[in-house]
């Protein structure tokens, strides 16, 4: 059995086990419970109840988060001509088109949270799929990262743009901010993504749609959220 710090089990003793809390009591809960001496992440975790199997219940997409992530993301952008300058000029740290899929190519090179690229570059992108697929890294429609509007997509990954994505099980896993931010902001941050993944619902679904939701910061206990309210 793995051993818990002490700061850890002194956090665990603030969650009442088996209840579940409102929006707002988990978000001043989760605060309370950051046991790390670094700004913890504060992550959601969501069970649904989907039949990944079925094409139309794979959930992928992306927000932007209105109050960011806390986080400082670096932008790769894959495009030629204008859509280069338009990228450079948004503010994307790098900018490039084969000379950049060379460099991630033969030097194994990952210095970037986001790419994004235009459609026209895609079949070159096809042969880095196997490396930047297991990585989360591989752009696609679906959550913005292919586009030729590269100038919104830079904007967007800078301001707190979060992808989500359900696994084989049915599961989404995101960051909705840091310990740092206020109680308004992270929840504000928890509804904009509650309310993108209740409007994802699919059509033929039936029965409850959220089995479980859970806020935590990074090393720190789980708090749940009464679903019922989420709804």
């Amino acid at each position: 059995m793995k051993k818990r710090s002490k700061k850890y089990c002194e956090a665990l003793k603030k969650v009442e086990k088996g209840k579940f809390y409102t929006k707002e009591e988990a978000v001043k809960l989760v605060k309370e419970t950051s046991v790390t001496s670094f700004d913890a992440s504060i992550e959601i975790a969501m069970r649904l109840n989907l039949d990944t199997k079925k094409a139309d219940q794979q959930l992928r997409g992306a927000i932007v988060l209105p109050k960011g992530t806390g986080k400082t993301t670096k932008v790769l952008v894959i495009a030629k001509g204008d859509q280069a300058k338009a990228a450079q000029e948004a503010g994307a740290d790098y900018v490039g088109d084969t000379d950049m899929l060379e460099k991630i190519e033969k030097e194994n090179w990952f210095d970037f949270d986001t790419m994004i690229a235009t459609p026209d570059m895609m079949p070159l992108l096809g042969r880095l799929g196997r490396v930047l697929g297991p990585k989360g890294l591989m752009p696609n429609p679906k959550t913005g990262t292919v586009t030729t509007d590269v100038a919104k997509a830079v904007s967007d990954a800078k301001a707190g743009r979060v992808e989500y994505r359900t696994d084989s099980f049915g599961n989404i896993h995101a960051i909705i901010g840091k310990a740092s931010f206020t109680e308004d902001q992270l929840a504000d941050n928890f509804q904009t993504l509650m309310d993108a993944i209740n409007k994802a619902k699919p059509a033929t679904l039936k029965g409850q749609y959220l089995k479980s939701v859970t806020l935590a910061p990074t090393m720190g206990p789980g708090v749940k959220v009464n679903t019922l309210k989420l709804a």
